[in-house]
């Protein structure tokens, strides 16, 4: 009879387990990647929010740790930021662009996987967090100049996952970001595998055309196009076809702008040969990207993407504005997705900007397809 009970109350409680893991998949998670001081966390629009990522926290041997007092206290100010938003979620990010040198070698061994798993719940546990975002740029295909990759990664990020969720259990959140490249989505990744065990994907549905591209085009379009098959629709029904859950997937958008110079003005700049000159935030839009200095802005009605062109000085900008963000936002919402995120949310105006749009649209959005 007590084996029976045992039996029951076990069935009950992991069926209660799964529908409450379900349900936190419906709803519609809004996430900010945060790379700033403390001094910027008051500022922050938490209310709007759903998660917010710390940036980052990086390898120090096999553990993962806070790089100084300044990260530290920034961590401590957006946990603390929950008292302005009881549901919102803070979750420490390995890693970045450049900040994931010795990723390859460290998750290529149990023992270091299960070593920095201990030191991200300690982690979670001392700063009171509640999860982990893994942005290794990237598992087995070529990212940041001299960091090692290798075929290895590719199932070794799979065992690096089982073991933070071993590690973790159910009440601390793991996410990763990912590429939104095809070569990403082809090689880097076990997705089934993967998706099993974690909460979401983050995918990186920006730098679709980076510095290193020679050839202007959209860098965080919405849809493909005949000369650009990169987007942020091209991401995600490949994994939809894959079988990936939709409620697994988060869309990402741009909080800055790309600028390419030398570029001809053949098509107002789009999807000619140039060299990229510079990043722009989208809070200094209004004082560089502007007629008064030379740009006309174009809307591309297939990518669903704005652009401008500077013909006296031959530069292409490419980015996101409140137009593509509702777009986006209004995508993820038909697509039935986990949600949407962005890069970055000191990048974003005081006021009236594009989390506002987000946010607008999210409470706007009246029929879920």
């Amino acid at each position: 009879m007590k084996i029976r009970l045992c039996l029951v109350t076990s069935v009950i409680f992991c069926h209660a387990t799964l529908l409450c893991f379900a349900q936190s998949k419906n709803s519609f998670t809004v996430t900010a990647y945060f790379f700033g001081g403390p001094e910027k966390v008051d500022s922050l629009a938490v209310d709007k929010l759903t998660h917010v990522i710390f940036s980052f926290c990086h390898l120090t041997g096999n553990k993962l740790t806070v790089d100084d007092e300044k990260d530290s206290q920034a961590i401590k100010k957006l946990v603390a930021a929950k008292q302005r938003n009881k549901s919102l979620k803070v979750l420490l990010s390995l890693g970045g662009w450049g900040g994931c040198k010795t990723c390859s070698d460290v998750f290529s061994s149990a023992e270091g996987r299960k070593e920095f798993s201990e030191s991200v719940l300690e982690l979670c546990r001392n700063y009171g967090t509640d999860g982990i975002d893994l942005d290794w740029e990237y598992p087995a295909v070529e990212g940041y100049p001299d960091h090692a990759y290798k075929p290895e990664d590719k199932p070794n990020f799979t065992a690096l996952v089982k073991e933070l969720r071993n590690t973790l259990g159910t009440r601390y959140e793991i996410s990763f970001a990912a590429g939104g490249f095809q070569q990403f989505l082809d090689e880097a990744v076990e997705w089934k595998e993967v998706m099993s065990i974690v909460d979401r994907v983050n995918l990186m549905t920006y730098d679709l055309v980076n510095g290193n591209s020679v050839v202007t085009g959209h860098h965080t379009g919405l849809y493909s196009t005949p000369e650009q098959h990169e987007s942020t629709d091209n991401a995600v029904q490949y994994l939809v076809n894959l079988g990936i859950p939709r409620s697994q997937l988060v869309i990402g958008a741009a909080f800055y702008g790309r600028i390419w110079e030398n570029v001809a003005s053949t098509n107002n700049g789009l999807y000619q040969s140039g060299k990229f000159k510079k990043g722009v935030n989208y809070r200094n839009f209004g004082k560089e990207v502007t007629a008064s200095n030379g740009f006309v802005l174009y809307w591309d009605d297939v990518a669903k993407a704005p652009y401008g062109y500077n013909s006296k000085q031959k530069l292409f900008v490419t980015y996101d504005d409140k137009r593509s963000m509702a777009l986006k936002t209004t995508y993820a919402l038909d697509q039935r997705l986990n949600g949407i995120m962005f890069w970055e949310i000191t990048n974003d105006t005081n006021e009236n900007g594009l989390l506002h749009t987000i946010d607008l649209t999210r409470k706007n959005y009246k029929t879920l397809k």
